[in-house]
């Protein structure tokens, strides 16, 4: 069967190494991640998207709900698979129940190099906040900002070298005034979603069918 995975910029380090590993060698049409800033553009793209591939049996959507981006989104002609995930780090961590073992221990804010060079993030704002306010008045809102993070938890995904980011992000939590962390992360959530089974994990649309609500509990 044909299939094309339609994916988030942000997480091309990690898909790219699962395809390799699951030899899955199907395309991949990149969605730029800044869409994630405003929901219904990212909706909006993801449709036009949709409605232009033809020749395919399925497209596999490496997308979580990512602010409930995906709600109204209809499959065409063919059906979409997607993680049932609230967002990609939910699919690096391997499971909603690892995110909430992780999250119940300690407020943290999570990272990848995906993210720090794809997004819109909050070391940029924050470097933005001290050329225009100060460091003393970026510190105090953002203090703030952070009151319910108390670690920065950076995902080791085994997808590119690990020591040279973390330099960099060590700087980042000494700015934020975090505790800096590294936490274990996988490929396997995101491995199933190119091989299936696509069981309770993931959500499928049939033809001709919208994403509701319901569709997205997790």
């Amino acid at each position: 069967m044909s299939t094309l995975i339609v994916a988030c910029q942000t997480i091309a380090d990690e898909l790219n190494v699962a395809i390799k590993e699951t030899n899955c060698n199907y395309p991949v049409l990149w969605i730029e991640s800044g869409l994630h800033m405003v929901p219904d553009s990212l909706k909006k793209r993801l449709q036009d998207e949709l409605d232009h591939i033809s020749n395919v049996d399925r497209v596999l959507m490496a997308f979580g709900f990512c602010g409930n981006s995906l709600l109204g989104v209809t499959a065409p002609s063919y059906p979409i698979i997607f993680p049932r995930i609230d967002d990609c780090i939910t699919l690096l961590l391997g499971s909603c129940k690892k995110r909430k073992e992780i999250c119940d221990e300690m407020g943290t804010y999570f990272l990848t190099k995906g993210w720090l060079t794809y997004e819109k993030n909050i070391w940029a704002e924050y470097q933005d906040t001290v050329k225009r306010m100060g460091k003393a008045r970026a510190d105090r809102i953002f203090k703030t900002m952070l009151q319910h993070y108390k670690r920065l938890g950076v995902i080791e995904t085994g997808a590119y070298d690990l020591e040279e980011f973390l330099n960099t992000t060590k700087l980042i939590a000494d700015d934020l005034n975090l505790t800096h962390e590294t936490i274990p992360g996988t490929l396997e959530y995101m491995k199933k979603l190119l091989t299936g089974p696509w069981d309770d994990e993931f959500v499928v649309i049939n033809p001709g069918e919208t994403i509701a609500l319901s569709h997205l509990k997790i």
